[in-house]
């Protein structure tokens, strides 16, 4: 009885997680506070030694205080947060408008057009989704647009950054399954680009064929003189741009590393910020003090996430995880699928964070084993799969009832949007990722196709 009870303590332990994390405590406690509690109770049952609680801290130390690898996060978070404030989207998205006036559904289009330039230049979710749902959502509602339209766009061109480059959760992914991260980078680029584009294919048949979801606009948007126009776009336009060049090319280019063009990056958006007149001293500190209780929540969930994986592993989880999935006698297509399926499940219930530093350490040793035959090169089944589990982590943002996005979005939306509008809103996009995610899979190349053509 004793023994069979030691042998589920990893399946407790993870139940016992899962029921704590809808309880609104901090997932960073919850993480560590869970490890902890099983360690102890697993020195009970004598199948954990006090001693091993040590080596909790030098894992936390050697895994996330000397990583050089995760130096790049706070700086992204910083030059996300400083391009937020100084006014650089708000101008994009009004030179998108002009551009795009005379195309059905142009607004939407530029909507999802801006969240493509500023997902390669922050990947902070929360911040785009939110910048974007007060600088559009308004404009939108007062062209008469569709409000599940409206709202659904948003939402889902928001939540580009967690896919396209410098993605934070590319970052972590990287560093969690030992491969490079600007590999990771280069896989990530065209599945990125792929969304972007099935997105606004989608949006501009729609208004096409049904123009009363998206009103034209003004022809006399906008400036007056081609000149005028120039200026605008040389003005608000082409400074992102620039600077998304600078960053993910100095990294593709082998110049420099991605901690290093992190801190391009973050330099980028304060000339940025400078050019545009808003590098105040209250932005700076408004910036300095939002940058940096992100971090403190992203390595708080790493320190929580690192007791947590070590203890479930000194319990034997990982042994535990490895049965079962052989047990099902999958082979690696199953065993893909299977992982999909559970992925996919858990984003309408946590958020990237949990999922990633929970389910990925566990099924990472897995991903070395599969094998998919002339399908799939060998050496290259982990950033594919690495960027198939990027894709259908987006949908953890959209999909209700607790899609991290769609909270975003209400938070500062109006009030005559409703909440069922917005998960109405987001059902064709997140079937689109779906299409997507089917795609990637059915044409691995498209993920493969730079990293090889590049790192050769």
């Amino acid at each position: 009885m004793t023994m069979d009870f030691v042998t589920l303590l990893p399946v407790i332990m993870f139940a016992t997680l899962a029921l704590l994390l809808f309880s609104g405590f901090p997932v960073a406690f919850v993480l560590g506070g869970v490890g902890l509690a099983f360690g102890f109770i697993g020195m009970a049952f004598d199948v954990f030694s006090f001693i091993e609680f040590f080596n909790i801290i030098s894992r936390i130390w050697g895994g996330v205080c000397e990583n050089l690898i995760l130096v790049a996060v706070p700086m992204f978070i910083f030059m996300g947060t400083m391009l937020e404030r100084s006014g650089v989207a708000n101008d994009l998205l009004y030179c998108l408008q002009v551009l795009l006036r005379r195309v059905p559904g142009g607004l939407a289009l530029s909507v999802t057009i801006m969240g493509t330039i500023m997902a390669a230049t922050t990947g902070i979710i929360g911040a785009s989704v939110v910048m974007m749902t007060l600088l559009a959502l308004p404009v939108m509602l007062d062209r008469k647009y569709d409000p599940s339209l409206a709202t659904g766009t948003i939402a889902a061109s928001g939540t580009l950054g967690i896919l396209i480059p410098p993605s934070i959760m590319l970052v972590i992914m990287a560093d969690l399954l030992s491969i490079s991260v600007g590999t990771l980078f280069l896989a990530a680029v065209i599945p990125g680009l792929l969304l972007a584009f099935i997105y606004t294919i989608y949006i501009y048949l729609r208004t096409k064929f049904n123009p009363s979801l998206a009103p034209p606009l003004s022809d006399d948007l906008g400036p007056k003189t081609k000149s005028e126009l120039w200026i605008m776009i040389f003005r608000s336009f082409l400074p992102p741009i620039f600077l998304i060049l600078c960053v993910l090319g100095s990294i593709f280019a082998g110049v420099a590393t991605p901690t290093e063009a992190a801190a391009v990056g973050a330099l980028g958006s304060i000339i940025l910020a400078l050019f545009n007149k808003r590098l105040t001293k209250t932005v700076i500190k408004s910036v300095t003090e939002r940058s940096a209780l992100t971090c403190a929540m992203i390595f708080g969930l790493f320190i929580g996430a690192t007791a947590f994986s070590y203890v479930f592993r000194s319990l034997g989880g990982d042994d535990l995880i490895h049965h079962f999935v052989e047990s099902l006698g999958l082979g690696s297509w199953g065993i893909l699928f299977f992982m999909m399926g559970m992925v996919f499940l858990l984003g309408f219930f946590f958020d990237w964070v949990e999922i990633t530093l929970i389910v990925l350490p566990l099924f990472a040793p897995i991903l070395a084993t599969l094998d998919f035959g002339t399908h799939l090169d060998p050496t290259m089944v982990i950033p594919w799969v690495a960027v198939l589990i990027a894709v259908n982590l987006q949908t953890s943002f959209l999909t209700p009832p607790f899609g991290f996005a769609l909270f975003y979005l209400k938070g500062v939306a109006p009030k005559s949007i409703k909440i069922q509008m917005v998960y109405k809103g987001i059902i064709p996009f997140v079937l689109l990722q779906l299409v997507g995610l089917i795609t990637i899979i059915l044409f691995p190349e498209l993920v493969l196709w730079l990293p090889t053509k590049l790192l050769d």
